[in-house]
């Protein structure tokens, strides 16, 4: 009877510790890939982006435009681009950088980037 009840407890135990290692495995996965990605809200008006950030690291960085202005404007970054966007319309670019350096973006409507609607996105 102690024989079995001694086995019940060494298999609970390991089961634990299975448990507790495969929960520790997968943490710092998730962590790993949560650091990779960067998400960068844009406000696009007449003539100017606003970018709550302007640098990320290597990795996938998730841009979600908004029009706030009055009139038509779109987002192109490292050969990416948005549909056109109407005042309040949103649009979600999901980008991947795989180098360090600087990246332009713009509006691609005529005239807007000569207008002041681009700027320089940093990857570290």
């Amino acid at each position: 009877m102690k024989t079995k009840i001694l086995s019940a407890l060494a298999a609970a135990a390991i089961a634990a510790a299975a448990t507790a290692t495969a929960q520790a495995a997968v943490r710092p996965q998730a962590t790993h890939s949560s650091a990779l990605l960067a998400r960068v809200n844009v406000a696009a008006s007449e003539f100017k982006f606003v970018l709550n950030k302007k640098t990320a690291r290597r990795g996938v960085v998730v841009f979600k435009v908004t029009n706030v202005g009055k009139i038509s404007h779109d987002f192109e970054i490292s050969g990416r681009k948005t549909k056109m966007l109407s005042h309040g319309q949103s649009a979600t670019l999901r980008v991947t950088f795989l180098r360090k350096g600087h990246y332009p973006y713009k509006c691609t409507v005529p005239g807007h980037a000569i207008a002041g609607m681009k700027g320089v996105f940093t990857i570290t």
